[in-house]
């Protein structure tokens, strides 16, 4: 496969920078050791138009070509956080953070973007601008947002925008993109529902929450199979059921369920969120009880525009081995939705090879797709401002 010669040169390089990177790891928008280091590295190559605190602790950092008569300006992204994970690797460059671990390989996406940002320092071989894009608070903290809350977008005049994802199950040396739909929104509810607390024995003189809440779970799954088209793509999942009490001989006078919808089609959590509360507020009104449903909207669906994914293509078939344009979109969120929501681009998966899944505690990021990455980045750069 034709990784640019000069990224397998600094092979080593930046898995040295990964592995120190692994063993640092920092949560959501605390990482201000991450960011320093990337801003040291980026100086370290020559870039001196480096804005930090972007999105709290964002990184951003631009790199000119050789000329800019394109007018054309790409945005490169990674982000920086990692997981509330022990890690069970047995590196010898685990985590030196107890309860903290880069379980989803976001150490190896910010080394491929040094990477990637060291080779176009020094080549410059395109016409405009480079934004890179080093984002805190994937994991939870919407810190994509958060940046282009910030007015990055504007401020740098950003005018399409890529991203990458390690993805294990896929062989080192390969990609996988779709136009579209690629990951799912997911948005989380929280029904409290109130009765009469009492004693066992005396069941009719009390309001049974853990009944009432039993079949507000059973009937919540009937949006799915009852409500949405059939042809469209939601997952409802209860994850937690909790009362007030922990006595066997006690009928609870709370409960609480959590939860999350996930969908791949943006008109399905608005109807879903209509369903989880009727549902909720019905049955538990059946019951002579009461239920508040608590919606949190989070990450919208991450969706590839036509072009753009052409483009990414374009450039991953350049460098890999084999590129599938037409995988099957996945249900779990990205936060890089955000920004393809204010800028067309397209987000790929990166081939990590037969290893422990992503927020795994035995998950480790394969060094052997650095060069990969960097280069579909640099590729995909020197393709759409093509020097002059």
């Amino acid at each position: 496969m034709p990784i640019k010669n000069r990224l397998s040169e600094m092979h080593a390089e930046i898995t040295g920078w990964r592995r120190h990177l692994h063993q640092m790891p920092e949560l959501l928008y605390e990482v201000h050791k991450t960011a320093a280091f990337v801003e040291e590295k980026l100086r370290s190559f020559g870039i001196t138009d480096i804005t930090t605190g972007i999105g709290r602790t964002g990184v951003v950092a631009v790199i000119e070509g050789k000329a800019n008569t394109s007018g054309r300006v790409i945005g490169l992204r990674a982000d920086m956080d990692a997981l509330p994970i022990t890690e069970a690797t047995g590196l010898d460059y685990a985590s030196q953070t107890p309860g903290l671990m880069h379980a989803c390989g976001h150490d190896g996406h910010t080394s491929i973007l040094l990477g990637t940002a060291k080779y176009l320092a020094e080549t410059r071989n395109f016409d405009g601008k480079v934004v890179l894009i080093f984002q805190p608070a994937e994991e939870g903290g919407a810190g994509g947002k958060a940046m282009c809350d910030d007015g990055m977008m504007d401020r740098w005049g950003i005018q399409e925008v890529y991203g990458l994802h390690n993805a294990p199950g896929i062989p080192v040396g390969e990609f996988a993109i779709r136009p579209g739909p690629l990951l799912a929104s997911s948005d989380e509810f929280e029904i409290i529902v109130t009765g009469v607390g009492g004693h066992a024995a005396t069941p009719h003189e009390a309001i049974d929450t853990t009944l009432v809440a039993s079949q507000i779970v059973v009937s919540l799954h009937s949006i799915v199979s009852r409500n949405i088209d059939p042809l469209k793509h939601v997952v409802l999942t209860v994850g937690t059921f909790e009362t007030d009490s922990t006595a066997s001989n006690v009928i609870a006078h709370t409960a609480r369920l959590q939860g999350t919808v996930r969908t791949l089609e943006t008109e399905c959590r608005g109807q879903a969120e209509i369903r989880v509360r009727r549902i909720a507020e019905d049955v538990a009104s059946a019951y002579g009880a009461k239920a508040e449903v608590i919606w949190t909207p989070g990450y919208p669906v991450t969706i590839n525009t036509v072009a753009e994914t052409g483009y990414a293509v374009e450039a991953a078939r350049a460098v890999a081995a084999k590129v599938t344009d037409d995988t099957d979109p996945i249900m779990p969120s990205e936060d890089f939705a955000y920004m393809l929501e204010e800028r067309p681009g397209a987000y790929i998966f990166l081939g990590n090879g037969d290893t422990a899944m992503c927020h795994h505690p035995a998950y480790d990021f394969d060094d052997e797709a650095i060069p990969l990455g960097c280069s579909w980045f640099a590729e995909l750069v020197e393709r759409r401002m093509p020097a002059v």
